[in-house]
């Protein structure tokens, strides 16, 4: 007996960055190439003293099943703090869910027909493109620059389901949207009928100053807001949220109810005994100390080890370095030679939905010492210096 699978998992691929990390588990390597937080960031006492109220105050409750929408007093904290930053956050339209990546499958599944056009950054979150693919879309690339995509592009996507958008921070180029260019985005997108799909994972992890408002908060009932508590807490808990327009809450809520019922409620409680007191205005702020020496660090490396014809801008927030390599030189041929000479980094190719641009590559910064990305960033340059020669 042979299995019939369906169309769509012909369109199911591994994550390229899960596959390089196979590599990185050789002894001595210096991988740049997870986009994982700092695991010596994790507030474990925190959160053992919080697990510990939780089985002591309502053990029972914590452990039986739990509504779809998610535990209500941490719908009404997330609510508050999307508040805080322009949105119209009513609780009642907070889904929680099991980790952001499965707000982008939710937004896939009831959002997206096969053949329906979804419009993406340039480049843009491979996870993204991961979920969305399996419902069978067409890609559809906006126009854009150095700061983000540009709002004279929407018009010529208008039509498709929706646009994607990271404005804080991106993975994988580490860019920051202007307060001018989410306000002209979130304009043009309703002068074309787009609606928004706006993620922000990495928007707390800010060095230099705040980011803007959300383009969500200039989009009225236009977009769908997602975040994530895996890169101010722990990513082992699968916690992020979704802010939804009243007339999709109810389809997400039920394709979440498909899917799995609801996210741990066990989790959730703990997570609201950690923050509901303030907790992350005293711990987040240590994180962006950490990462920020560590960007710093990385600036450092890149201006003194690459060779001339490397491009990159220096992120104001987040996790990443963008890497444009001179031209003829491709990242995933390179990277073989990088690991053999100790150094991992993610090709940047798999980030744009219409692929090409091999001379890109994404470093991360906050998992690694400043001392080991001074060698890792020694070997890259090195491995590049020989390939250009």
């Amino acid at each position: 007996m042979s299995w019939q699978m369906a169309r769509r998992a012909e369109r199911l691929n591994p994550s390229t960055i899960r596959e390089i990390l196979k590599l990185t588990e050789k002894p001595g390597i210096v991988s740049l190439a997870g986009g994982l937080p700092a695991a010596d960031g994790f507030p474990v006492g925190a959160m053992a003293e919080a697990t510990a109220r939780v089985y002591r105050d309502s053990g029972r409750e914590a452990l039986q099943y739990a509504a779809s929408e998610g535990y209500a007093p941490l719908r009404e904290w997330i609510a508050a703090r999307l508040a805080a930053k322009g949105l119209d956050a009513d609780p009642a339209r907070i889904l929680v869910t099991t980790g952001s990546q499965q707000g982008l499958d939710l937004v896939g599944k009831v959002m997206i027909d096969p053949g329906s056009r979804v419009a993406v950054e340039s480049p843009t979150y491979l996870g993204a493109l991961q979920a969305f693919n399996a419902y069978e879309p067409e890609f559809v690339a906006v126009d854009g620059d150095d700061e983000g995509p540009r709002p004279e592009g929407l018009a010529a996507v208008a039509g498709a389901r929706f646009i994607y958008l990271l404005p804080n921070f991106q993975n994988p180029s580490g860019r920051c949207l202007s307060d001018e260019r989410r306000r002209a985005l979130a304009a043009a997108a309703a002068a074309a009928g787009l609606p928004i799909v706006e993620d922000n994972p990495y928007g707390d992890l800010w060095y230099d100053q705040p980011p803007p408002a959300p383009v969500s908060a200039h989009a009225g009932d236009n977009a769908v807001y997602l975040g994530s508590f895996s890169k101010v807490l722990a990513p082992g808990l699968r916690l992020g949220w979704m802010l939804a327009p009243r007339a999709l809450f109810p389809k997400l809520l039920q394709a979440k109810q498909a899917a799995d019922l609801h996210t741990p409620g066990f989790n959730q409680r703990i997570v609201y005994e950690v923050v509901k007191d303030g907790f992350l205005e005293q711990h987040v702020p240590t994180i962006r100390a950490r990462y920020a020496a560590h960007r710093d660090a990385m600036r450092a490396a890149l201006e003194t080890h690459l060779p001339a014809g490397c491009r990159w801008q220096v992120p104001s927030g987040g996790m990443f370095f963008w890497i444009e390599l001179p031209a003829g030189l491709d990242a995933t041929a390179l990277l073989p030679a990088a690991v053999a000479a100790g150094v991992a980094y993610v090709p940047g190719a798999p980030f744009f939905a219409g692929g090409g641009h091999a001379n890109t590559l994404r470093l991360s910064f906050v998992t690694v010492s400043p001392q080991q990305i001074e060698r890792g960033i020694a070997l890259l340059g090195q491995v590049l210096k020989e390939a250009s020669a």
